[in-house]
C-alpha cells in the first residue's frame, strides 16, 4: 500500500513537472518545489549509496524501487528555474541563468546517467549497479560544482 502512494505522487509528480513551470504563483514556490525535489532526490541515491558502499546490506528489490523513484523525481526540478528565482533563499548560481545551455547539458547528462542506474538496478547485480551508482555522483556533483553555491 504505501508503495503504491509512491508509486501515484511519483506519477503525479512527472506528468505534471513540464507545465509547472507555468503553476508557480510567486518565485518562492518555484524555489520551494526545486529544492524539494532535490531533497528526494538526494534521499533516494543516499539509500542506495548506503547499499553499494556496504554501510546497509544489498537488497536488490529495495535498491530498483529507489532507483525507479530517482529516475523519476531527477526531471522535476529543472522545470522550477525560470526567471526570477536567482534571488531569495536558493543556493542556485547566477550561471544557471546566463549559461542555461551548459545547465541543460548538465540536466540532461544528470538524467542521462540515472536512468542508466535504473536500468542496472533492474539487473540486481551489485557488480553492474556500482559503477552506474559512481558515474550519477559524479554527473551531480559537476552540475552541482558549476552550479550551486557551496553551504
Amino acid at each position: 500500500m504505501n508503495r503504491l502512494l509512491v508509486a501515484a505522487a511519483v506519477a503525479i509528480c512527472v506528468t505534471s513537472a513540464l507545465p509547472a513551470a507555468a503553476q508557480f504563483q510567486k518565485p518562492e514556490d518555484a524555489i520551494k518545489y526545486r529544492q524539494s525535489a532535490m531533497f528526494l532526490q538526494g534521499t533516494h541515491a543516499g539509500r542506495i549509496g548506503a547499499m553499494v558502499n556496504g554501510r546497509v546490506a544489498f537488497d536488490a528489490k529495495v535498491l530498483a524501487e529507489n532507483a525507479a523513484v530517482l529516475d523519476a523525481v531527477i526531471k522535476l526540478p529543472f522545470a522550477a528555474f525560470v526567471d526570477g528565482t536567482d534571488k531569495g533563499n536558493t543556493r542556485a548560481k547566477p550561471e544557471i541563468w546566463r549559461e542555461r545551455d551548459k545547465f541543460n547539458a548538465a540536466a540532461a547528462k544528470a538524467q542521462e546517467e540515472v536512468a542508466k542506474l535504473n536500468a542496472a538496478a533492474k539487473t540486481a547485480n551489485l557488480e553492474q549497479i556500482k559503477p552506474a551508482f559512481g558515474a550519477v555522483g559524479q554527473a551531480c556533483k559537476a552540475c552541482h560544482d558549476d552550479f550551486q553555491k557551496p553551504l
